[in-house]
């Protein structure tokens, strides 16, 4: 079974307090949910080509259905409301290459 990854990019963000809010909630969610975040920076990046100096995060799922389903969850689901428009973010959930 093939491994499941939420990438995010920050964009923006207009308030600093909300997203720590989501932080609180969302790391929570993904924690009881069996996600393991394996990249979390804003300030160790380094853009190559048409690359962004964008904050990054990188959560792991033992597949790409529980990444789906996580999402998709409430608890998560409240993370997001915290957050609201407080950033404006790349969100993607991707497939990972067999092992």
């Amino acid at each position: 079974m093939h491994k499941g990854y939420w990438v995010v990019a920050y964009r923006s963000v207009s308030d600093e307090a909300a997203l720590k809010a989501y932080g609180v909630l969302a790391v929570k969610a993904i924690a009881d949910n069996g996600g393991t975040i394996i990249v979390r920076t804003a300030d160790a990046i380094a853009p190559r080509e048409a690359g962004l100096m964008q904050r990054t995060v990188i959560v792991q799922f033992d597949s790409y259905v529980q990444a789906q389903r996580v999402y998709a969850c409430e608890a998560y689901q409240a993370a997001l409301r915290a957050l609201g428009a407080g950033a404006e973010r790349d969100f993607r959930i991707v497939e990972g290459l067999a092992g």
